[in-house]
């Protein structure tokens, strides 16, 4: 468990660095659109966020 947790870390951290290494004015606009949105409505977007990436981890870790 202590592994994919590892895993899922390095995962996003090489996403999250692709993204702001190949496209930083994508970021400016991103964070600018994000200004925009309502608190709540973040707040549910994270939660969703949430609920999806525990539905992919756990799918990934029973098909193996």
């Amino acid at each position: 468990m202590f592994e994919t947790i590892i895993l899922a870390i390095g995962l996003v951290l090489i996403i999250e660095g692709l993204v702001y290494a190949l496209a930083p004015s994508l970021i400016e606009q991103m964070l600018a659109a994000l200004r925009d949105i309502r608190p709540e409505a973040r707040r549910l977007m994270g939660l969703l966020a949430i609920v999806t990436g525990l539905a992919l981890v756990w799918l990934a870790r029973s098909a193996l």
